[in-house]
């Protein structure tokens, strides 16, 4: 028996026009997901600086006041574990005493003392926010690390009455 027409079984023809549209289709697949991580990227950004303008205004607010005792709130970034207060001028001590040469590491050495961590995820520069007891805050600790919890880290800023500066704390 003979077949008809000069097709072999199992050949596909398919124009170019489909061709170039299927590569089309993937190009801007790619292009989507490419756009979307960027703008994922600009979210982090956006939350660390957040972070930092707010905790320091937190700050600013606490060490003007006669007696401040309350505590707050803050969104960090996506994949950060903890945030974490550093003397970088004195040595590595308690239970966080493994994390200390990472974070110490993001700093310049301008006075920087908060940073998050792990720092290997996170692209975001140490900060030096002013105001802080930081002799106070890492008198056991160094770095003294506050765990995040759904994506939120919750500390306790205190001043006492007669103190210069304000002492941070876990909740």
């Amino acid at each position: 028996m003979r077949k008809r027409g000069n097709r072999k079984q199992g050949q596909l023809n398919i124009s170019f026009g489909m061709i170039f549209s299927i590569i089309l289709v993937i190009v801007f697949l790619v292009f989507a997901f490419y756009a979307i991580k960027t703008f994922l990227g600009f979210q982090d950004q956006a939350k660390a600086d957040r972070f930092y303008s707010d905790f320091q205004a937190d700050m600013t607010n606490a060490w003007q006041a006669a007696v401040s005792s309350q505590n707050f709130s803050y969104a960090v970034p996506s994949g950060t574990k903890m945030v974490c207060i550093f003397d970088s001028y004195s040595g590595a001590r308690g239970s966080n005493s493994a994390v200390y040469s990472e974070v110490n590491d993001t700093s310049t050495g301008q006075g920087e003392n908060v940073a998050f961590y792990p720092v290997k995820l996170s692209s975001y520069d140490s900060k030096e926010i002013d105001h802080l007891n930081l002799e106070a805050t890492v008198a056991e600790e160094n770095p003294y690390c506050i765990n995040v919890i759904n994506g939120r880290v919750s500390m306790f800023l205190r001043r006492d009455y007669g103190e210069a500066l304000v002492t941070i704390s876990r909740q």
